[in-house]
């Protein structure tokens, strides 16, 4: 089995942790933009991208602060958070994102994640 590295990301958003938080924990608001469609069975959210369907299990959930999902097809402690960060000084929004990532694709991981990222300011109107 592979080690996987673990990647905390950190984007600048804009918007009000009320405002983005539906976006990272609801299934209409990830299939905005994360996946192509999400369905939720208790705590479990299978996300469905072309191709490809994975099933998470929210471990963690604070409401307007983050949320934490394990895959459940992984062998390891793998997860992915996603946590609404606010500058006490500036007043600017962060959204911090972990991941893992395999030897040799951190930089792949981190691409993928921009993109994401990006994809979630165009919903927003905010790009």
């Amino acid at each position: 089995m592979i080690e996987k590295k673990k990647l905390r990301m950190e984007f600048e958003v804009r918007g009000s942790a009320a405002s983005l938080f539906p976006y990272i924990s609801s299934p209409s608001g990830l299939a905005e933009w994360f996946c192509k469609d999400v369905n939720v069975r208790g705590e479990e959210f299978r996300f469905k991208w072309e191709g490809e369907e994975r099933t998470a299990k929210v471990v963690k959930k604070t409401m307007n602060k983050n949320i934490k999902f394990h895959w459940i097809d992984s062998e390891t402690e793998e997860y992915f958070e996603l946590e609404l960060e606010k500058d006490d000084i500036t007043g600017d929004m962060a959204l911090v994102v972990t991941d893992f990532a395999k030897p040799g694709e951190e930089k792949e991981t981190e691409q993928l994640w921009e993109s994401q990222i990006h994809d979630l300011m165009l919903s927003l109107g905010v790009s």
